[in-house]
């Protein structure tokens, strides 16, 4: 299944919102100061963002546990209400636009909306296409052992087991490798 772009883009956002977390394996939480938040912001590429503040931070903040428990359910019904109470939580006027030299897509909030509000109701339309897909299994968490980070496979043939982040297959990869060498004695 192939997502539009401004799909993908949201459920990249989300990934990189989510990740921002700290969690059994990273005890950092990479979202703690005003500049992480205009950091993010600039990475994701949002448009039309005045100046940020405590305040956004803080509700920025308080969005990610929301989304987190999203990326291990089991239940698409479950997940169907996780996504339902999320973006409930914002106010949606989808339009269409094409600003910054990005073709035509689709914004579902109104111009001017909090930051807040944008990453509240195009992540949880993005989660929603992903669900009415029947697509809830590309939502999941790495499977290196040392590794709870969120990801989207987006991947032709859902293979996709670990995070883009830290390189986690690779460093997995190699070790395999050479496991492989040293017991077959090379």
């Amino acid at each position: 299944m192939t997502f539009s772009h401004d799909t993908e883009h949201a459920l990249g956002t989300l990934v990189r919102l989510v990740n921002t977390l700290p969690g059994p394996n990273s005890q950092v939480d990479t979202m703690n100061t005003l500049e992480d938040l205009e950091k993010f912001v600039q990475e994701r590429e949002f448009s039309a963002v005045g100046t940020l503040t405590e305040t956004d931070l803080q509700e920025v903040r308080e969005l990610r546990p929301l989304f987190a428990p999203v990326f291990t359910t089991s239940s698409d019904a479950e997940a169907a209400a996780m996504i339902n109470a999320i973006v409930a939580r914002g106010t949606t006027t989808p339009r269409l636009t094409n600003h910054d030299g990005h073709p035509w897509h689709i914004h579902y909030s109104r111009d001017g909306s909090s930051l807040t509000c944008r990453i509240t109701v195009e992540c949880g339309i993005a989660l929603a296409q992903v669900i009415s897909a029947g697509e809830r299994e590309r939502l999941r968490r790495c499977e290196a052992p040392d590794c709870d980070d969120a990801l989207i496979d987006l991947s032709r043939n859902r293979s996709k087991r670990y995070c883009d982040a830290r390189t986690c297959g690779n460093r997995l990869h190699v070790a395999a490798y050479r496991e492989r060498r040293k017991a077959s004695g090379e």
